[in-house]
Parts: C-alpha cells; sequence; structure tokens
C-alpha cells in the first residue's frame, strides 16, 4: 500500500447508533489501524430538523463502548476540521460558486411545487422522473424569482457516455450518463445535500477510501461526476454488504430494535462479543467464529468482505456472549456486572465474591441481566422455595438429612467449597444413599430451586451464617 489510509465514519446524528453504522465504523477503524493510517470521524449534520446534540452525544458514547476511538473528530480537533458539516457551510458555497462559473453548474428556480407537478405528472404516464433541465441556461432569474431563493443543481453531461468504478467489494460497477440528471447539490439555505458535501469533505479532508453501506452505491455515479467536474481524484470505494433483520428485512430502526447499538449494553451484551457479532455480518476468516480485537485487527481486509447481506441471528450474538463470559478475565466481567446487581437493589462492588461468582455463573448466564438476576439469590436475605421443588426435595427422609447436614455444616471450622461438599459426601455415605439425595435438598434450601453452580460453590457464595439461615427455615416445613 503505497499510501498510509486515510478513512471515515460519517454518520448523520439523527438518532441512536445504528448497527450499520457501528460495522461501518468498525471496518474503517480496523482497516486504518491495520495499515497505519487515520480513522476520522466527521457528522453530517444537514438534517436540521431531526439532527439534535443528544443524537451526537449517543453516536459518541456507542463508539467509546464499543472501543472504537478516532483520531481525529468531534473531541478530538486537528487541521482538517472542523467536522460538523453545518460549520462548513462557507466551503460548499464557495465550491459551488466555482462550478457555476466554470459552467458546470447552474441555479435552479423551479418551485417545490413545479416539481411536485411534474412528477405527479410522470407518475400518471407511468414514467421515470427525471429533471427536465428547465433553468439549465438560464442567466438571470426568471421574472419573480430571486437569485437568494435558487438551489444549485449540476450540470450533467448531455453526449453519451458512462461513469464507472471498481469497488473493493462489488468489482467494477458501470452507469451511463443519461440515467443520471442535473442533481441538486445545495438548497437555497446553503446547506449541502449528501452527494456534494461528502464529497467536498472527503477530497479537503484527504479520504483515501470511502467504506459504507451497499445502499449508497448509486450515490457514487454523481459523485464521481463531481470529481471529475472538480478535477479531482476520486477515493477507493467499498460498498458494504446489507444486515437483515430476523425477518430478512434490511435492519432498520423503525422495525428492529436490535438495530440500537447501546440497547445491547443495556441488555446485559458485552462491546467484545457484540464487534464480534457484527464483523462477521459480512466478513469472515476462514472458519473462525469466536474473533477477538487483536485477530481483527491482524486479519481485517476489505478483500475478505463480501457482498451477500447478514442477517441478525439474536441466538448466536448470546451465545458469542457467554464466550466471551469465559474468555474475559473475571475481574472485568465482575466490573461489568455490577451495574446490573446494583440495578436489582443490591450493592456488591468490592464485594470479594464477585470474581467466584462470574466463575460459577458463566457457564449457564448468557447475558450479564441474567447473570445478575441468577445472582440474586447470593445477596439478598432469605430465599423464596419453589414449591414443587420444596414438595419434591424438603419433605420425609430428605429433611433428616437436611437435619444431619445442617448439624455438620454448622461445625465446619471453616466454610469453604471443598469442606461442604466433604459434608455433603460423609452424610450420603453414613446414610447409604447417592450424592443427590442430600445435595439437593439443601440446593432447594438455599437457593430455592434445583438449578445452580456446584453444592459446595454454591454454599460458600451464600456464606456461613446465611446458608443456616436458609437451611433452618426449610428444616421448619412439616415433614
Amino acid at each position: 500500500m503505497a499510501q498510509a489510509p486515510r478513512v471515515r465514519f460519517a454518520p448523520s446524528p439523527t438518532g441512536y447508533l445504528h448497527i450499520g453504522g457501528a460495522r461501518t465504523a468498525l471496518f474503517n477503524y480496523l482497516y486504518a489501524r491495520r495499515f497505519g493510517g487515520n480513522f476520522m470521524l466527521r457528522m453530517e449534520d444537514t438534517d436540521q430538523e431531526r439532527s439534535t446534540p443528544e443524537s451526537v452525544q449517543a453516536i459518541l458514547d456507542g463508539l467509546k463502548w464499543l472501543g472504537l476511538e478516532w483520531d481525529e473528530g468531534p473531541g478530538k480537533e486537528g487541521k482538517y476540521g472542523p467536522y460538523f458539516q453545518t460549520q462548513r457551510l462557507d466551503t460548499y458555497r464557495t465550491h459551488s460558486e466555482r462550478l457555476i462559473a466554470e459552467g458546470k453548474a447552474f441555479r435552479c428556480y423551479c418551485t417545490r411545487e413545479d416539481l411536485e407537478a411534474r412528477r405527479a405528472a410522470a407518475e400518471k404516464e407511468k414514467r421515470a422522473y427525471k429533471y427536465e433541465g428547465t433553468c439549465r441556461e438560464l442567466k438571470a432569474p426568471p421574472a419573480g424569482r430571486r437569485v437568494e431563493d435558487a438551489v444549485i443543481r449540476f450540470k450533467m453531461p448531455r453526449e453519451e457516455g458512462t461513469v464507472s468504478f471498481n469497488d473493493k467489494v462489488l468489482g467494477v460497477i458501470t452507469k451511463p450518463y443519461s440515467d443520471l440528471d442535473d442533481w441538486v447539490m445545495l438548497r437555497a439555505d446553503g446547506i449541502p445535500l449528501y452527494n456534494f458535501g461528502c464529497v467536498i469533505d472527503d477530497h479537503l479532508m484527504d479520504i483515501t477510501l470511502v467504506s459504507r453501506g451497499q445502499e449508497h452505491v448509486n450515490s457514487t455515479f454523481p459523485q464521481l461526476m463531481l470529481y471529475q467536474a472538480l478535477g479531482w481524484a476520486p477515493p477507493e470505494f467499498a460498498h458494504l454488504p446489507l444486515i437483515l433483520g430476523p425477518d430478512r428485512e434490511k435492519l432498520s430502526k423503525r422495525k428492529h430494535p436490535e438495530a440500537d447499538v447501546m440497547l445491547h449494553k443495556r441488555n446485559g451484551i458485552m462491546p467484545e462479543a457484540l464487534l464480534n457479532f457484527v464483523i462477521r455480518l459480512g466478513w469472515g476468516h476462514g472458519n473462525d467464529e469466536v474473533i477477538s480485537r487483536e485477530q481483527m485487527l491482524e486479519w481485517f481486509d476489505f478483500a475478505d468482505v463480501g457482498s451477500t447481506s447478514g442477517v441478525w441471528n439474536p441466538e448466536k450474538l448470546l451465545w458469542l456472549n457467554q464466550q466471551w463470559f469465559k474468555l474475559l478475565p473475571p475481574a472485568t466481567v465482575a466490573e461489568r456486572l455490577v451495574p446490573f446487581l446494583e440495578a436489582k437493589g443490591i450493592s456488591a462492588r468490592g464485594d470479594a465474591r464477585l470474581e467466584p461468582l462470574v466463575l460459577a455463573l458463566r457457564e449457564r448466564a448468557r447475558t450479564l441481566e441474567e447473570m445478575a438476576t441468577t445472582a440474586t439469590i447470593y445477596f439478598r436475605s432469605g430465599v423464596t422455595l419453589d414449591e414443587k421443588a420444596a414438595a419434591k426435595h424438603l419433605t420425609g427422609d430428605s429433611l433428616k438429612l437436611l437435619a444431619q447436614v445442617r448439624e455438620q455444616l454448622a461445625a465446619l471450622p471453616a466454610w469453604s467449597t471443598d469442606a461442604v461438599d466433604a459434608v455433603v459426601k460423609a452424610v450420603s455415605e453414613q446414610a447409604a444413599v447417592g450424592m443427590g439425595k442430600v445435595a439437593q435438598p439443601l440446593r432447594v434450601a438455599v437457593t430455592g430451586n434445583t438449578t445452580s453452580p456446584g453444592i459446595g460453590e454454591t454454599l460458600m457464595l451464600v456464606g456461613r451464617d446465611e446458608a443456616l439461615r436458609r437451611i433452618d427455615s426449610a428444616l421448619t416445613r412439616t415433614a
């Protein structure tokens, strides 16, 4: 690679960080990091009705949670700023005036009502509407119209020809000039439309590769014509496959709650798992499923991005999250578990049982929320018995065995997993019954149900005093 890449993620801040946007940011981030380049964040905030400071913050928060730190952009000013398009309006005006002066753009005075009437007529005639070039050769405003009310349109060549590019994902794509019309570059209020603003910014910010979703393929052709008109070399392009929801429709904010990156944080998905899941929606490395950030940085290239849409698989995401429970240090998972416990009224920060608890629960829990729900029994006073479990395991001989266990547990000089397991084994041998006949009544008495980690581990986590109180409560049941 002759030049270190300069890539960008340029979201429109009109809501939360979308999963598709997160994937675009991830691919650009990895490409820049692997090849010693620069990853820039730019806010295309020209939708004045929907762009809000809250949305900007939501995008920043989402990227930071995922660990996709940008080299320059909001909060990291550099020589290519400002990084908000609404702060660059003079730049767009200057370049549009240049194009007008060179005969490559023109002011259009057609009103919205004019255009809507023409579109309606085209629809009635069952033909696609294409701007007719009404104002293309005007030298002055028509009667009753003002220069300041005009939009600025790009002047497409009228001769036959084609525009094409070699996409790093899709290969060579070509479109004839005749498929393109004199598109609007700049609104009357000076706000650039997407095809104009992004070209000006990408060139002035020295972007070498534009990576974005496949829905932007058709936008690339008018953008290439603009590069040509301005005498600028275009960047490379890589158009990423769509992400489909479980219903196999395009993942959208309107229909799919899972499109919200931060929803997954709230649900107890870890960022490592979400990045692992997202990168596999369009890119792969052999048969590898669990992929670390270090491996992503070593392996990622756009040459391995496919063109087939990725389909959201919630079960795969949960499976990956559980894998990352096992791969990450227990201390890391424990730290992330604390807020979920706090949301349940449990103050566990600094509790020595947190890491052992993670080790005990990570084989069954798929999210931090599930882990926190299960963990509550280890922190609260008392337990609610599942009546079905109690009816089966806390009656008759089972209660007699439980009483024997209670007596030996109370006499233990030290409370540990091995010591508890030894008591259960000793009572089962004394009574000549299987260990399950002793362990299950004990488990139900202490946890309220029939499932938990190993019995010794469970009682160790509950603690001596609380475990004995729960056993005493269970023993008050009528045999």
